[in-house]
């Protein structure tokens, strides 16, 4: 089992969602977060606001699902958030050495889905 982290811009959520979907992979949790990266001090624009300062919003998904199917994930990950400018965002990719359904007590892979 793996644990995907991706963070990207928060305009690019509904393609990597869409993308994300076509392969299948439609259990995910999504958080607006601040961070910063290369961009840093850099002002942006958001919805027409100019955002000042060190941290900028992005958008943190999060996926836990079975290793074979991460190749799929990265992809569709990728092709839903790249723009080709700085801050189109990173993907981590982890280890998950368990998973609980709390509602039955399954465990492993079979609480995934």
């Amino acid at each position: 089992m793996k644990y995907i982290i991706a963070v990207i811009q928060p305009d690019r959520l509904e393609s990597v969602v869409e993308a994300l979907s076509e392969e299948k992979l439609d259990l995910m949790t999504v958080s607006e977060v601040l961070g910063r990266g290369r961009q840093k001090g850099v002002a942006e624009v958001y919805r027409s606001h100019v955002q000042p300062g060190s941290l900028l919003r992005k958008v943190k998904i999060e996926i836990a699902l079975q290793a074979d199917k991460v190749p799929q994930a990265i992809d569709a990950i990728k092709r839903g958030a790249y723009t080709g400018n700085i801050g189109d965002g990173k993907i981590f990719v982890l280890d998950l050495s368990d998973c609980i359904r709390i509602r039955t007590g399954e465990t492993g892979e079979s609480a995934l889905a």
